[in-house]
């Protein structure tokens, strides 16, 4: 594969302003957490690399791969979640990126197999709805291609929603994954989600029957 130094350099730039924004927001302790973005034009994703520290990551560091998850460009080795970023994008087209955080509220959700309810309007203004929980995966799924098959779980849970209007969701047992137009949007999305969740947490904790907000409010506010 060709490689636009140019291209790929700003792309990687990007990629790793929006990894350290996931330490700078507090959603990513240790070397958890990954980000990634796509050129779309080129059929290139940079994607941090695996199991580096924060305080290590520069442009440089961070791993180019094709569509199909193979490293084309960089030293280290992508992520592990590789194949699930990958994945994501061939199946939502109209993405630029992916964040997968280990937050501490959404992450409780998904270890708890629950969906997000949309208790409100601050929850509205970034998902239209109930942010969904994938189905937990089988053993042998698990002991197969357990990324790529994540994504697959993720890719059934939005056969009936629009990935656009949802730019999250909840792997079961697992964590959020959220996208956007680019990483830092992508970020910007996990972020809001977090915040949706620890809301939603506190919300039932206080009245265990809070019900979604209207179909009418929710719409008002996402539109």
């Amino acid at each position: 594969m060709k490689i636009d130094a140019k291209r790929t350099r700003r792309l990687r730039e990007q990629v790793c302003r929006a990894n350290l924004e996931l330490v700078a927001k507090g959603l990513v302790i240790e070397t958890f957490g990954n980000v990634s973005g796509i050129d779309r034009e080129l059929g290139v994703i940079a994607i941090k690399p695996s199991g580096v520290d924060y305080d290590d990551l520069d442009p440089s560091a961070i791993v180019l791969v094709d569509l199909a998850g193979k490293r084309v460009s960089g030293d280290l080795h992508p992520s592990s979640d590789t194949p699930t970023h990958a994945r994501l994008y061939r199946e939502f087209p109209g993405i630029g990126g992916v964040a997968h955080t280990h937050s501490r509220y959404a992450t409780a959700w998904a270890q708890a197999r629950r969906p997000l309810p949309c208790l409100g309007t601050t929850h509205a203004d970034y998902f239209r709805g109930t942010v969904p929980c994938t189905a937990p995966l089988s053993d042998a799924e698990i002991a197969g291609d357990y990324e790529d098959e994540t994504a697959a779980r993720i890719a059934e849970a939005f056969r009936r929603t629009d990935y656009r209007e949802m730019p999250a969701v909840l792997v079961a047992c697992h964590g959020p994954f959220t996208w956007g137009k680019d990483a830092c949007e992508a970020v910007y999305h996990a972020a809001m989600l977090e915040y949706a969740a620890e809301l939603a947490a506190i919300a039932i904790g206080i009245n265990p029957r809070a019900a979604p907000a209207r179909r009418a409010l929710v719409d008002r506010h996402f539109l």
